[in-house]
């Protein structure tokens, strides 16, 4: 999968019904075409699953659950099942209200070798790219102060829907069957032992923006009446099972 990682964005999220999604996808057409990797699926989805990486005692976790205005997540994330595909090391960071991503893909057994304190090097990239390298170290190096590993696997299906206005990047993301599982090694699968959905039946709508919030977003909102919610992913998995369950005595 290729990599349209938006760099630095804002981001809405509402928690949506089935009903809505239908009609907000109707909408939606007007302004953005569907990313190509959910068009051939008759669903319009795609799978993506991530590892959130996090300290013995959840200090990343506990960030978002105190409110920290500044804070970020380290995790992996990976769309194919197989053995040869890439896994992305990402860093997700919030100042205030702006998100930011960095990420590099590398391969599957470089991510273990990461895991035993092995420092990453050019050959553990994908694609030996300075942006990448540099995002690979810092994740790394932010790993290895907190010394953290794998806590937990989220997994959901992700409809996706690209903007086509050159001035403000937009896309726009309705997540589905969003579940969660502790998870403590550096093992990539599609498969889940006993995972919780975490929202229920609920659709997660993202609006992503990089400039300023499109005006056919506020008719989007406003036609459907939507409200700003809160929908951390790994955060309500951990809440809606119990910390003591994702906590990694062994890291």
């Amino acid at each position: 999968m290729a990599d349209k990682l938006q760099k630095q964005r804002f981001e809405y999220k509402y928690h949506v019904d089935e009903g809505q999604a239908d009609g907000i996808r109707d909408f939606l057409r007007h302004y953005m075409t569907l990313d190509e990797y959910g068009a051939t699926r008759p669903d319009h989805s795609y799978p993506v699953h991530t590892l959130y990486l996090d300290s013995p005692d959840l200090q990343l976790y506990q960030a978002t659950i105190n409110g920290d205005r500044n804070r970020f997540k380290l995790r992996i994330r990976y769309y194919e099942n197989g053995d040869d595909s890439a896994v992305y090391a990402e860093i997700k960071r919030r100042y205030n209200a702006v998100i930011t991503k960095s990420r590099a893909a590398i391969t599957r057994e470089s991510a273990r070798h990461m895991a035993r304190g092995q420092l990453p090097g050019p050959a553990e990239l994908v694609k030996p790219e300075a942006d990448s390298m540099r995002a690979l170290e810092e994740f790394n190096r932010l790993t290895s102060l907190l010394n953290a590993g794998p806590v937990a696997h989220i997994a959901y299906l992700r409809e996706a829907w690209i903007g086509e206005d050159a001035h403000t990047r937009t896309r726009v993301t309705l997540d589905r069957q969003v579940m969660s599982e502790p998870h403590h090694d550096m093992y990539f699968s599609f498969e889940m032992k006993n995972p919780k959905v975490v929202f229920g039946d609920t659709v997660v709508l993202e609006l992503k923006f990089t400039n300023r919030f499109p005006h056919w977003f506020k008719e989007l909102v406003q036609a459907y009446e939507l409200k700003h919610q809160s929908a951390a992913k790994y955060v309500d998995g951990v809440a809606l099972r119990g910390e003591h369950y994702y906590i990694n005595e062994y890291i």
